[in-house]
């Protein structure tokens, strides 16, 4: 009997322990301090299986299995975007109807059996992550590899002009522009996606790049300022928050900077006018591949700040090659490289802050401890840059409650839905630092008790799509 007491005391007791501390935090008129701003993200290949998947063929579940944990581990590396390859050569990566499913997944035209575009989505999001889907506009066909029933240099040899082992669509064809439009389109509109990617690939790089196509270079950069105008024209009007990214070889022209020289002319040779693309405001960012070491004939450093000073408005940042440290292209160089280039482009970013590392494989492996160097610069979570010019309308604040428990504190809030994101930030004592970004449609969290019970406060914040940050929900003990 006494026993019994005991225990119903015992319980009494806790139950009014937890009510005093479930009373202890309270929303407040206070406000915090804006999380970290820094686009970090890494590129993941699909052509030839570069960094995913591993090879073709795979079931459905390894391949998952393997796409999960390079998400899991870039987001352990306080990265906050996945630039994935959706559409190597004229194929899909995802569902289409107007595509063939991706040799590179089980073979030419084979479903894998899931969606994988979809699931990258879901995994990202569920982290915070952003899913940028990255799409070679005008490649068809690769090193003479198969492709899938229904491929379009089948469906439309017309369009197809070749070069070397590889082929292309006509970017001068009407409508072939017109078909690598609406397959970029169908996935902004049918799939939750955070950005658009493009890399270089509009005309062939030398030695191939004089396709029998009967045009001058000139001709052909206006066939791909029209493309990337109107994509960038029609992409704000489905989904203003997607953002619109397209990476460039690295060097505009030789010359530019004076004391830079290359054989590839991406002018020229590429018909890629990156310059006029940025001063036109028709592109979200770019990310020029400067994949060189910070000095020598090609130096980064001069690049860098070449790219930065002709950029206006709209930020400029680097694809930083880490698949060069220790490599066959470059060999003995540091992993050290990586850390410099990361804090030059910090010092030169006149909008934003930003990185994207080339490619996921070198990150995965750690080659030559690139890792360290990462780790020892994004020490804290962050959230990507806004673009007010695509939307500055700022979210709602939320009204936010807490309670501790055993397991930790459960915070919860309410919302209007118009925030695409939410930073958890924690504080004490004056000082703040982000602990979560969770999915917009996320509305509790769980904060560890060993750091509930050092803290004093706690913010949820609301991000816009557009990245526009919003009064927080401020909780006090």
């Amino acid at each position: 009997m006494l026993t019994g007491v005991r225990r119903f005391l015992t319980l009494i007791i806790l139950t009014l322990a937890l009510s005093t501390v479930a009373q202890a935090w309270q929303q407040v008129n206070e406000n915090a301090p804006e999380p970290p701003r820094e686009f970090r993200a890494a590129w993941v290949a699909t052509v030839f299986n570069l960094d995913w998947p591993s090879r073709a063929g795979l079931s459905a579940g390894q391949q998952k299995q393997e796409l999960l944990n390079i998400i899991t581990r870039a987001h352990k590396l306080r990265l906050n975007a996945i630039i994935l390859q959706v559409r190597p050569n004229g194929d899909a990566l995802y569902k289409s109807s107007l595509e063939p499913w991706s040799a590179w997944l089980s073979g030419p035209g084979v479903n894998p059996g899931y969606d994988p575009l979809a699931f990258a989505i879901t995994e990202c999001h569920k982290r915070g992550m952003e899913l940028h889907a990255w799409f070679n506009p005008f490649r068809a066909t690769i090193s003479n590899r198969p492709v899938g029933k229904g491929h379009i240099s089948r469906r439309s040899p017309g369009w197809i002009l070749r070069a070397g082992g590889t082929t292309m669509l006509n970017p001068a064809s009407p409508s072939a522009r017109s078909h690598v439009m609406q397959v970029i389109l169908d996935v902004v509109r049918r799939y939750n996606i955070d950005g658009v990617h493009l890399d270089d690939y509009f005309y062939p790089y030398p030695p191939h790049h004089k396709v029998a196509d009967g045009k001058t270079p000139a001709q052909r950069r206006a066939y791909i300022d029209d493309f990337v105008q109107t994509l960038y024209t029609r992409v704000k009007g489905i989904k203003p928050y997607v953002r619109v990214g397209i990476s460039p070889f690295g060097i505009w022209q030789p010359g530019y900077p004076g004391s830079v020289e290359a054989g590839v002319n991406a002018y020229e040779h590429l018909a890629c006018d990156a310059r006029k693309w940025i001063r036109k405001g028709w592109v979200d960012y770019l990310s020029p591949q400067l994949y060189w070491r910070c000095e020598g004939p090609q130096s980064f450093n001069a690049l860098m700040s070449w790219w930065s000073s002709i950029n206006p408005s709209r930020p400029i940042w680097p694809g930083i090659a880490s698949v060069r440290v220790n490599s066959s292209e470059d060999p003995g160089r540091p992993a050290s490289e990586i850390g410099r280039q990361i804090d030059y482009s910090r010092k030169l970013a006149r909008q934003s802050c930003g990185q994207l590392y080339w490619s996921w494989k070198s990150l995965g492996t750690n080659r030559g401890g690139v890792c360290e160097e990462l780790e020892e610069r994004y020490t804290t979570l962050a959230v990507p840059p806004p673009m007010p010019w695509s939307g500055s309308a700022r979210p709602t604040r939320p009204t936010v409650q807490a309670q501790d428990t055993r397991s930790g504190c459960q915070v919860i809030w309410q919302s209007d839905g118009s925030a695409r994101k939410w930073v958890v930030q924690v504080g004490r004592g004056g000082k703040w630092w982000p602990m979560y970004v969770l999915s917009g449609a996320a509305r509790q969290v769980i904060i560890p008790a060993r750091v509930a019970a050092n803290i004093d406060r706690i913010a949820i914040r609301p991000i816009s799509g557009t990245g526009v940050s919003g009064t927080p929900g401020v909780l006090a003990r």
